[in-house]
């Protein structure tokens, strides 16, 4: 017999602002300086740099904040995917209660890739049960993918992202001057998530990224050449990606619904990038994964065999491999779909092609599938 039965419905409004702007670390700028939601810090801020910003714009952050007498702590991070760890995560909270972090007046800064962006969101995330934050990424990645997500995670016992929570900061700033300063590499692998966008939704910014492609990565999307600065593809392409990202989040931001289309390309590639550290980065396996799902759709009948030629002569347009010795192993990918499709509910959720810019879930996959996909990976 019950003695008491109590259902307990509540809501919460979310809104958070992701702004574009120019000369970011000018002291003119007064962007990085505001506290969300108004008002003034009470105290001294924590920025957290990754290592790349500390060497490249180090020394002007501490200026920008100095012009202006504003009291700040600095704290560097390593970065790259291997220390993407609840370590850093702890540290990062020690030093928030070292400086003595308020709950909602002196919101941190992080300032660096996706590596940092998760560990620094988690850290925030867990902090007093969750405080706010400013997000300025500072690779394409970051940018174009990162910049309107709401989850943030570190990896755990070998798998990707696998503690985490869904804590996105109320301003995320972005100055896309800062991908200037980035590796070639580092561009690519960025280009791997806005494939995926074009993929699954925007035709247009595929045919951007066919035409344009070796130009945008050697410019790092800054449209300063002569095939570029008229038309500005860096520019158009990083706000198709952009606007298309937060389409798809704004209506399903805490993933009730399992079946995204942004997952494209993530469902083999996280086990092949997990087993690969530090060889492969996160961009370079989504694109291979891409190119997977697009061989598994042909095969189904699903997408013509042009299109994923066009894909494959994409990928390497944009510099990036279309294929790994990891994706020949049709045992470790029939495991790797087994993984995500725990984190599906025990659902397939598959989103393939049915030509570029359109999708369909299916979820029926066969083992004897994922092996002929496998076997055109081999070929590319």
């Amino acid at each position: 017999m019950d003695l008491g039965h109590w259902n307990i419905r509540t809501s919460q409004d979310v809104e958070f602002e992701v702004v574009e702007t120019t000369d970011l670390l000018d002291p003119d700028n007064s962007l990085l300086r505001q506290i969300p939601g108004g008002g003034e810090a009470h105290s001294a801020r924590l920025a957290v740099l990754d290592e790349v910003v500390e060497d490249l714009f180090g020394s002007r952050v501490r200026d920008y904040f100095a012009a202006t007498d504003t009291p700040m702590n600095y704290m560097t991070m390593a970065a790259g995917d291997e220390h993407k760890t609840i370590e850093n995560v702890l540290r990062i909270d020690s030093r928030l209660n070292e400086i003595g972090t308020e709950r909602a007046g002196t919101p941190p800064i992080a300032m660096g890739g996706g590596v940092l962006q998760d560990v620094v969101g988690m850290a925030t995330a867990l902090y007093r049960r969750g405080i706010p934050y400013v997000r300025v990424p500072t690779t394409l990645l970051g940018q174009i993918d990162g910049s309107v997500s709401a989850k943030n995670g570190v990896n755990f016992e070998g798998y990707r992202n696998r503690l985490g929570t869904f804590h996105p900061p109320p301003l995320t700033l972005i100055d896309r001057a800062f991908i200037a300063t980035l590796p070639e590499r580092q561009v690519r692998s960025g280009m791997g998530e806005v494939l995926k966008m074009a993929l699954v939704k925007d035709p247009q910014l595929f045919r951007l990224l066919e035409e344009f492609g070796p130009v945008l990565v050697q410019e790092r999307c800054q449209d300063t050449g002569p095939l570029t600065r008229e038309r500005e593809p860096g520019r158009e392409v990083m706000h198709r990606a952009i606007t298309g990202m937060a389409q798809e989040l704004q209506k399903n931001l805490w993933e009730k619904d399992l079946r995204r289309i942004v997952d494209y390309g993530h469902t083999f590639s996280p086990a092949v990038e997990m087993r690969s550290l530090p060889a492969l980065f996160h961009g370079e396996a989504v694109a291979m994964g891409c190119l997977f799902c697009a061989a598994l759709a042909v095969n189904r009948g699903l997408l013509a065999e042009r299109d994923f030629d066009r894909i494959a002569g994409c990928i390497r347009g944009l510099g990036l491999h279309s294929t790994h010795e990891m994706f020949f192993d049709a045992g470790l990918l029939e495991s790797a779909f087994a993984d995500t499709m725990r984190h599906r509910g025990g659902a397939q959720h598959l989103a393939l092609l049915t030509g570029i810019g359109s999708t369909v879930f299916v979820e029926d996959l066969t083992d004897h599938e994922v092996e002929e996909a496998a076997q055109m990976m081999r070929k590319q």
